[in-house]
């Protein structure tokens, strides 16, 4: 099943004195550009983070937006800053100068979280450090999962344009032969307007007839073509991240088919040309937010 490089995740979970918020979000990137924000008391949990996530995911632009908030009455860690407290007290008395009423409280420092210490010893960083990486599972697999559901619609879109190109190959196949026909008609013609009282060996048609058809044969390109897209076809259904490999694929795709067009030199298969580049360019729309 294929996966989206669009998703979104998200877990909370309340552990002892802790609560704990994990969200994810990502878009399309070509490789994988991870940002983890946690607060700077538990910023230790970052390295663990990005290991994690690793299993998880493997291309896109992701955010982690990591919360945590010690619960009510259980705060006998943390300890006051006095220094960076003190900065903030001459920083707020000097505003008084533009004449501003000097009305610092207590309530008005804690809105500084930075002035506030959260002491902990290594066995704490340790639990904490799994506390937080457990509740990121939990939003990664909510992210996967999101992932996934969008990747299912992709595939059903991608199939059904690789329908339209399958198809879109026949009429081609079977417009050429006509060509070729369509060639030896009109050389029989020019040859009898204009040469209408010597007599043409029927073999010098035949061969003029057959050095067209070879400088017009697209057999090879027909037949890379419908490989492509059988391979395709067996790339969308992997669970495995395929994003680069297909798009490798669609410009390999693309190249038949433009070679098929100029080759031919025809205007019925110029206009399915036409179509079947535009489908192509429509999952190559797709498969840029895959995986």
């Amino acid at each position: 099943m294929l996966k989206s490089m669009t998703g979104f995740g998200r877990a909370e979970k309340a552990v002892d004195q802790f609560n704990i918020k994990v969200n994810l979000k990502s878009v399309n990137h070509r490789y994988l550009d991870l940002a983890v924000r946690v607060p700077k008391y538990y910023y230790f949990v970052e390295d663990k983070i990005r290991q994690v996530a690793s299993k998880y995911i493997s291309r896109g632009k992701i955010e982690v937006f990591v919360s945590v908030e010690r619960i009510e009455g259980s705060d006998k860690s943390i300890t006051l800053d006095k220094e960076v407290a003190g900065s903030y007290i001459n920083a707020l008395k000097a505003m008084s100068e533009f004449g501003l009423e000097d009305d610092v409280k207590i309530s008005t420092l804690a809105q500084y979280h930075d002035i506030f210490k959260i002491e902990t010893d290594e066995a704490d960083e340790e639990y904490i450090t799994g506390l937080i990486t457990g509740v990121f599972e939990e939003a990664a697999e909510d992210f996967v999962k999101t992932r996934e559901t969008e990747g299912k619609n992709m595939e059903a879109d991608i199939c059904t344009h690789l329908d339209n190109l399958e198809k879109n190959l026949r009429a081609v196949e079977e417009r050429y032969p006509e060509i070729v026909a369509e060639y030896r008609a009109r050389l029989e013609k020019k040859i009898n307007e204009v040469l209408a009282d010597v007599n043409i060996e029927e073999t010098r048609i035949i061969t003029e007839a057959a050095i067209f058809a070879e400088r017009t044969d697209i057999g090879e390109e027909t037949v890379r073509l419908q490989s492509h897209i059988n391979e395709f076809r067996k790339a969308v259904k992997t669970s495995q991240p395929i994003g680069k490999k297909l798009d490798f694929m669609i410009q390999e795709m693309n190249r038949e088919t433009n070679t098929m067009g100029s080759k031919a030199n025809d205007v019925e298969i110029s206009k399915i040309i036409v179509d079947m580049k535009s489908e192509i360019e429509k999952i190559r729309e797709q498969i840029q937010n895959i995986e």
